[in-house]
């Protein structure tokens, strides 16, 4: 498979020629749509198909950012902005039947639009555990502060899109939630200790059937005192792969977020050789992304293998 180990955003609501350009000369795995690339679902649906016919392949993959709450990209077609993961969180503690009739209704009104645009992939859902006197970045974005509710909200979430052949991106694992500043920003240093990461933060993100996962960009000193997540052998070695387990295709949050130090080429390569299988870069800078085109590498044998379960997965 001849695609580069990157997933790009565009800028607009239908591809530049510019972007065509790049796209067929250098075939990036994916692209993930954002708010400023959603006019209605008519456009919405010509642009997923430009994409794909640009190219030439109607199975691939295409993301969106659409949790509900305060991160929703579709809000021009429906509002989802009342749907937040703490809303259902809430909702589960209440009534729990009532919770799994509502959360289904609205996960398949998600991926009613999702299917009728031609999107593939939501990077869904947030499993990072809701800390004290945490930075707000994740707040409401989180199921609960009980680890339990996080796990059992998650897998079924998981569930609920695989039966519409949509699939998912767990995020930010290995846990984002005790981080007291905003990885946008700057670099979160989250010094809890293991035992206390394990029992909490790890927990909702073990042996996930999610196809793929984000990182988080934040230090766990505990494991690695220099290194983000993102850019820590360790961390992904001996904790996402080795204590979680997680099996799929791993992918860094946005290379071009302050939380990464390096130059933005730098923050790409750093994130695949330390073990994530693709790079994420969102803001659609076209001379951004094409620093990235010449750096960025073929994606590895793993890599293409996963997505050839993608692709069955979607059948």
């Amino acid at each position: 498979m001849n695609r580069k180990a990157i997933i790009f955003g565009i800028k607009g609501h239908i591809l530049s020629k510019e972007e065509k350009i790049l796209l067929k000369e250098n075939k990036p795995w994916g692209i993930i749509l954002f708010s400023r690339n959603v006019k209605n679902i008519n456009q919405l649906s010509v642009l997923v198909n430009q994409i794909k016919k640009t190219l030439n392949d109607k199975n691939y993959p295409i993301l969106i950012d659409q949790e509900g709450g305060k991160v929703c990209r579709l809000n021009n077609i429906f509002d989802y902005s009342f749907f937040s993961q703490d809303f259902f969180g809430n909702l589960f503690k209440e009534n729990k039947n009532i919770f799994y009739s509502v959360y289904k209704i609205y996960i398949d009104q998600v991926c009613k639009i999702l299917k009728e645009t031609g999107i593939n992939i939501n990077t869904v859902p947030v499993l990072d555990v809701r800390r004290k006197d945490a930075h707000k970045v994740i707040g409401t974005r989180s199921f609960s502060n009980n680890p339990d509710i996080v796990s059992y909200i998650g897998k079924l979430c998981v569930n609920f899109y695989k039966k519409n052949k949509i699939a998912n991106v767990i995020k930010h694992i290995p846990g984002h939630g005790k981080a007291s500043l905003d990885s946008h920003k700057n670099t979160p240093i989250i010094k809890a200790k293991k035992k206390e990461l394990i029992k909490n933060d790890f927990k909702p993100f073990r042996f996930s059937n999610s196809l793929f996962a984000m990182t988080a960009h934040v230090i766990l000193s505990e494991y690695d005192k220099k290194n983000t997540v993102t850019h820590s052998y360790v961390v992904i070695k001996k904790v996402i792969r080795g204590h979680i387990k997680f099996k799929g295709i791993l992918i860094s949050d946005d290379v071009s977020m302050k939380a990464l130090k390096y130059t933005l080429e730098d923050n790409a390569i750093r994130a695949l050789n330390s073990g994530c299988n693709l790079v994420l870069h969102c803001n659609g800078k076209l001379n951004e992304m094409r620093k990235l085109c010449k750096v960025i590498p073929r994606i590895d044998t793993f890599t293409e293998k996963k997505t050839s379960h993608f692709y069955k997965f979607l059948r």
